[in-house]
């Protein structure tokens, strides 16, 4: 008993409980907790029958549907060439792997505002590649869907690659080795150790896409009821000074952020716990 006392007043590098978790419930109440109850405040002031109209407004509601439908569209082909990108770095080498690794890190240093004026220039019916296709690319939905993927792709490498590195090739070799093929492998022995880390990374890039403005302005054209994302709407009423149907807008698309990452974490938390018992 004595020992165990000891062992817990034994001084560490970095402060005790109490000291860190009051720091952290700060820090976050700070720069978290109380912006995002701004937004609550804001939106009391107005009548439920306002804020239902509001909220309800067809160009709102287009909006919503724009904005989720192709944030989950660009997380599910981040997941998958994703994931292969990252399969590719880890376990093969080649020349310019290291310059290919970086780049994968490039959306997260260049300005949204830059992405989405390059990727309109090359997308527009004249660009460089959209002028090989019959259906316009740029302005339209699956414009948005190209700068979302490209602003959410290192989410989810970044989040797989540890998984792999840690995911030794022998056990591969070992399955192999007991009769399975290629397939089996991939369902019975990698994926199950890489699907937690693709749901964390689909998660990453899903929210990140929820709130993306500077990439998607350009590209998308912004026609209302056709490619008019949320956050437009909402700097649009910022710019006209109606802050409260700013914040309104705002408060249906945190709600509806935090349901999603609410059923994505649950769908974490039965993935680990059926995978982990085996």
């Amino acid at each position: 008993m004595e020992l165990t006392l000891k062992k817990r007043k034994k001084k560490t590098i970095i402060p005790g409980f109490s000291l860190t978790l009051g720091y952290t419930m700060i820090y976050l109440s700070i720069i978290v907790l109380l912006p995002l109850s701004m937004i609550f405040f804001n939106t009391l002031s107005m009548s439920w029958s306002e804020f239902y109209e509001t909220i309800t407004h067809p160009r709102a509601v287009a909006s919503y549907k724009l904005t989720l439908g192709t944030a989950l569209a660009a997380g599910i082909i981040n997941v998958v060439f994703g994931t292969i990108i990252a399969w590719v770095l880890i376990r093969y080498e080649f020349p310019g792997k290291k310059l290919v690794d970086g780049i994968v890190d490039l959306p997260f240093a260049l300005p949204t505002a830059v992405a989405g004026i390059a990727l309109a220039t090359l997308y527009s019916p004249n660009g460089w590649i959209g002028q090989f296709f019959d259906f316009k690319i740029a302005y339209s939905p699956l414009g948005i869907i190209i700068a979302l993927t490209f602003i959410g792709l290192p989410f989810v490498v970044r989040t797989v690659q540890p998984v792999l590195q840690n995911l030794s090739s022998e056990v591969e070799e070992a399955s192999a080795s007991l009769g399975a093929n290629r397939v089996q492998t991939f369902l019975k022995v990698i994926f199950p150790e890489l699907l937690p880390a693709m749901i964390t990374g689909f998660s990453l890039a899903f929210a990140r896409s929820l709130g993306e403005y500077g990439s998607i302005v350009f590209i998308a054209g912004n026609i209302p009821m056709k490619t008019e994302i949320t956050p437009l709407i909402i700097m649009t009423k910022l710019e006209q000074y109606d802050y409260v149907g700013a914040t309104a807008i705002a408060t249906v698309m945190l709600v509806a952020s935090f349901l999603f990452l609410f059923i994505i974490n649950i769908i974490q938390w039965y993935t680990n716990r059926k995978f982990n018992q085996y």
